[in-house]
């Protein structure tokens, strides 16, 4: 996991789930969080609450192939990869899961200038037992406080 505090960036992050068999669900978040360089890539890294449970959430910043790596109370990898299919797993205190991404978009527009921001955007099928469990969009915009 990436150990460099970094710039202090604030973030917004609006999530869309369409699941296959419901309604679509929208969420926006605002928060402040840290973008860090190492190794030649680009991460965003911001904690939040669900549901009473902290989790710290690490964004790896990539046009070609992503992961969003969640540990806390809820602990999950999920890598991006519009090429192919990508394994990946979700732990919850309920139990352990493997998933599946199948993801269509992936995108990073990074704003030149002296202060860091940028735009992440991915589009993505979410299967879970060899079926689609729903359509999953995440947009993520951050810039330097």
């Amino acid at each position: 996991m990436v150990k460099d505090t970094g710039k202090t960036v604030k973030i917004k992050i609006v999530s869309s789930i369409n699941p296959t068999d419901g309604e679509l669900e929208k969420y926006e978040m605002c928060l402040e969080g840290n973008h860090i360089e190492k190794g030649g890539s680009s991460y965003l890294r911001y904690e939040e609450v669900q549901e009473d449970l902290e989790i710290q959430t690490t964004v790896k910043l990539t046009e070609n192939r992503s992961v969003i790596m969640r540990k806390g109370g809820v602990n999950m990898r999920l890598p991006l990869n519009p090429e192919r299919r990508e394994d990946g797993h979700y732990e919850s205190p309920i139990g352990s899961l493997p998933i599946t991404t199948n993801t269509h978009q992936l995108s990073l527009e990074v704003k030149k200038g002296s202060q860091v921001s940028g735009r992440f955007l991915t589009q993505y099928d979410l299967i879970i037992g060899g079926s689609s469990v729903g359509h999953y969009t995440l947009e993520i915009h951050y810039s330097e406080v």
